[in-house]
This record gives C-alpha cells, sequence and structure tokens, in this order.
C-alpha cells in the first residue's frame, strides 16, 4: 500500500492507474479505523480496480467547543488494517494541504443541512460537503463509498452530487453493528463498559419503533413520543427522533411508504447516532376490502 500527503503525490499515483485504464474508488473516512471502515474497503474493492482510503480530522466539520483536539488518531494501526485488507493507496494529508490560510470557498446543501444533526450542530454538514467535494477534485473518484450509519451526511453529499454534476457514483454501505446492535463508531471508545450496554437500546428503540409502524399500530407522532420517553427513561439525552421520508428527510406522513428513522441523543458525554430505513407496503384493493369487512 502506497502513502501519500500532498495532492501532488496523490496524482501522480492516479494518473499512473488512470493510464492503465484502471477505475479508481474512494474511501473518505477520519481514521480510527473499525470494521465499518473495512466493510467500505471490501465493498470498494467489488466496484473498482484501485481503492484510494483517506484519512483526515477535517476541522471545519467540528463546531465550538465539540471534539476536534481530542478525536481518536490511531495512525500506525490505521495503516496497519488498511494494508492487511488490500487498500491500494491512503492519502493522509495535512490541514495545510487541503485548506489554504485564506480559503473562501465553501458547499452548502441548503435544507437538508439545517435540520436533525444539522439544528444541533451548526455549520457541520457544510463542512463536510466542503471536504467530500475538495476529495472529490483531488481523487476524481469513478465511485465513493460511505457509510448507512451518518444517513443525513449521506443524502447531503448525494444532492450536492447531482446538483453540481459530479461524476461520481455514491455508494450507501450498510451499518455494521457490534452483537448488542449497537453501530461501530469511532465514537464508541468514549463509552465505559457499562455505558455501552446502554448505548446498545438506541438501535432496539428504532427496531421497536419501526414494528409499530409496520404494524400500523400507533401514529408516527405517538411512535416518536414513546421512543424520546424510553430513550430519556434509560439514561439518554435525545436530540430528537424522527420519521422521516427516505427521498428528502421531511417529515414523512401516513401516505408516504418510504421511510427512515433518524435519531441522535447523548449518554454521558457521547453522542450517538443511528438510523433504520424501511419500506411500508400500500394496501391492495382486497385488504381495503377485508379491512373494511366486505
Amino acid at each position: 500500500m502506497r502513502i501519500v500527503n500532498t495532492v501532488a503525490e496523490l496524482r501522480d499515483a492516479l494518473r499512473v492507474w488512470r493510464s492503465a485504464g484502471q477505475s479508481i474508488a474512494l474511501v473518505p473516512t477520519m481514521g480510527n479505523l473499525h470494521s465499518g471502515h473495512l466493510a467500505l474497503v471490501d465493498e470498494a474493492q467489488k466496484k473498482a480496480d484501485r481503492v484510494v482510503v483517506s484519512i483526515f480530522v477535517n476541522p471545519t466539520q467540528f463546531g465550538i467547543g465539540e471534539d476536534f483536539e481530542t478525536y481518536p488518531r490511531t495512525e500506525a494501526e490505521d495503516r496497519q488494517k488498511l494494508s492487511a485488507c488490500g487498500a491500494d493507496l491512503l492519502f493522509q494529508p495535512a490541514v495545510s494541504a487541503v485548506y489554504t490560510s485564506d480559503a473562501k470557498t465553501a458547499v452548502s446543501v441548503s435544507g437538508l443541512s439545517e435540520g436533525y444533526c444539522g439544528a444541533f450542530r451548526p455549520g457541520h454538514f457544510d463542512g463536510v460537503a466542503t471536504i467530500v467535494c475538495k476529495l472529490f477534485n483531488m481523487v476524481q473518484p469513478d465511485v465513493a463509498l460511505f457509510g448507512l450509519k451518518d444517513f443525513q451526511q449521506l443524502t447531503v453529499i448525494r444532492t450536492m452530487v447531482r446538483d453540481l454534476n459530479v461524476p461520481v457514483e455514491i455508494v450507501g454501505v450498510a451499518t455494521v453493528r457490534e452483537a448488542s446492535g449497537l453501530a461501530m463508531s469511532s465514537r464508541n471508545g468514549y463509552l465505559s463498559a457499562e455505558e455501552k450496554t446502554t448505548a446498545a437500546k438506541l438501535y432496539q428503540t428504532l427496531c421497536v419503533a419501526r414494528d409499530a409502524i409496520l404494524a400500523g399500530s400507533a401514529s408516527f407522532q405517538e411512535v416518536e413520543r414513546k421512543a424520546i420517553l424510553f430513550l430519556q427513561e434509560s439514561g439518554f439525552q435525545p436530540d430528537y427522533f424522527s420519521v422521516c421520508r427516505v427521498s428528502d428527510l421531511k417529515k414523512a406522513d401516513e401516505d408516504d411508504m418510504e421511510l427512515v428513522l433518524l435519531a441522535a441523543a447523548h449518554l454521558s458525554k457521547t453522542r450517538l447516532i443511528d438510523n433504520v430505513c424501511f419500506s411500508r407496503k400500500p394496501q391492495s384493493h382486497s385488504d381495503v376490502l377485508l379491512s373494511e369487512g366486505i
């Protein structure tokens, strides 16, 4: 595995592959790699001839008082994991190689960026959209892979790519979970053993809410209310728990069939996010007749 730190080195390596007609996949990360990241690399290898992984803790997506300085950085371990799983190139730039000191340009995906996590982390998704756009310009990949755990982030990126005509295929990869159901995340390392047991209840709550909706046993508003109450009683401080449309993340109504449940909650000092996507089947004519007793 080749390791490069500058855009010039990166482009030199990519030029050789492109001249040989090879396709390129990008897996953008902030490091502290776990099985979820490695699943992205594995999927990338199925999608392209060469796999580039970037590790860059992006300062512009962290707000005031957030954990930019303390975000876990495990560079040596990350390099070993990527080499072992067969990544072709690691791009690990310094901040100065990514942002000029007088940078004046940012990318903002309005509408999708302000709600949910965006409401609690103002400017976060502008930072995400900007760094992903820059990485796409640096690497010019054929395909880029992102985890479905960060569903709002994935929707922001897909919309940016569509709106700016960026020639890259965006692939969402299923969330990798621990045995308890807890979604794997670099920030899980902040949790104590006891807190990790509690943290798994976030996914359990999402599954219960999904099943309630599929059973038609409660309104969306009631599902949200019960979920928030359960999380609070379990020791979380919820930011939100919302029933949304997959297509645009707007609040879902009873006619929407493709749904995603979005949730974020604090457990002690750790902020956790998760989601569950599912489809509701519209009632057939015979189903309607049966429900009306005909």
